[in-house]
């Protein structure tokens, strides 16, 4: 069985981890998977919009496989090296220059939690529950990890959720930013097609260079910089704007 799935219809492109006898555990094929399909998709002008879910019903992911990673703690640079393949998929699937939605149902755990948190939006069904438990492990999260939460929920709740390694609802993790939206589970697929193609219908540059300049700011690059002003001049003189434009003119939708 093919443990890491793909669906390309452009401008769309849908991700599935496929392990759902293992609660789509990730193991280091996938983890190396993902990393090399962010690397495909970067190059590929075609895809606006990528999604990634879970198979089946009870787990976007419950993370990295524990048990791989278990077999192979007593050789440390082999578990040291599957480490870095973890940080360089998320940090991959951070980093893509098109937006990227993870499609939650169920267990969001762990590396599957690191993974949905390096997209750049999440939707989840009312079940769907996330936790981070290093904490009860024995292991220390990431900074990139823990920056990524950070970002999103501030440094108390930050604090709080990995030092008890709790379990947090859809619900709460909506009010506390994690989630995008919570969408009924028999509507999430259609809700997350129709939030990617509404994404994938504005211009391409503009969704790029938007998604570059937040990524800018959570670096913590508060002035302007040779790339954001280029990104913002440039975008005058795009065939995009020469588009926009005339259609705003013509009182019609734009054909980017």
């Amino acid at each position: 069985m093919t443990e890491l799935l793909t669906d390309i219809h452009p401008p769309v492109a849908r991700v599935i981890l496929n392990r759902p006898e293992r609660r789509n555990a990730v193991s280091s094929a996938m983890w190396q998977g993902l990393l090399d399909l962010a690397s495909r998709l970067s190059g590929d002008v075609s895809i606006k919009v990528a999604l990634i879910t879970g198979a089946g019903e009870a787990a976007f992911s419950a993370g990295a496989d524990i048990a791989e990673m278990q077999e192979a703690v007593a050789d440390p640079p082999i578990i040291q090296g599957m480490q870095q393949q973890v940080l360089d998929a998320q940090a991959a699937w951070e980093r893509l220059p098109i937006p990227t939605l993870a499609v939650i149902r169920g267990a969001c755990t762990g590396g599957g939690c690191g993974l949905a948190l390096a997209c750049d939006m999440r939707l989840a069904t009312p079940d769907a529950f996330f936790a981070i438990p290093p904490a009860k492990l024995g292991l220390a999260y990431s900074l990139a990890d823990t920056k990524r939460l950070y970002d999103l929920i501030g440094p108390s709740r930050t604090k709080e959720i990995l030092f008890t390694g709790r379990r947090v609802s859809a619900e709460e993790a909506h009010a506390l930013g994690m989630v995008n939206e919570i969408v009924p589970a028999d509507s999430l697929d259609d809700r997350a097609s129709t939030l990617a193609r509404e994404i994938a219908g504005n211009a391409g540059n503009s969704v790029r260079a938007a998604k570059a300049i937040v990524n800018m700011i959570a670096d913590g690059v508060h002035g302007e910089t040779l790339e954001s002003r280029r990104l913002f001049d440039e975008s005058f003189s795009s065939p995009e704007f020469s588009e926009g434009a005339r259609a705003f003119l013509e009182k019609r939708p734009p054909r980017f």
